[in-house]
């Protein structure tokens, strides 16, 4: 977003051992990964939920992603895995090697 490509963010990154990275204006495949969580973040949950305070929607969200979608979701770019059996598959094999 915009807000990143502010001077004021960008002069907070002085002196960090960052490299900020931006594509052009609406390029959503820079940052395909992520666009595609929060499409469906959105629409699983955000899109049909009141979220009555700010602290609602917080822990909504956390049990949404610790709950859900890290540990029961099954996801076909990990061959139907979820992303906690996949994390604990690739620690195994790290350690088995």
């Amino acid at each position: 977003g915009v807000q990143y490509a502010c001077t004021e963010f960008r002069d907070q990154l002085r002196g960090l051992p960052v490299v900020q990275s931006m594509s052009r204006k609406g390029n959503c495949w820079d940052n395909a990964v992520a666009e595609s969580f929060f499409k469906t973040f959105k629409s699983e949950l955000v899109n049909h939920t009141d979220f009555p305070t700010r602290a609602a929607a917080r822990l909504a969200t956390f049990e949404y992603i610790e709950g859900w979608y890290n540990r029961r979701r099954r996801h076909s770019s990990l061959n139907y895995q979820t992303p906690a059996q996949q994390e604990s598959y690739f620690y195994t094999s790290q350690m088995a090697a």
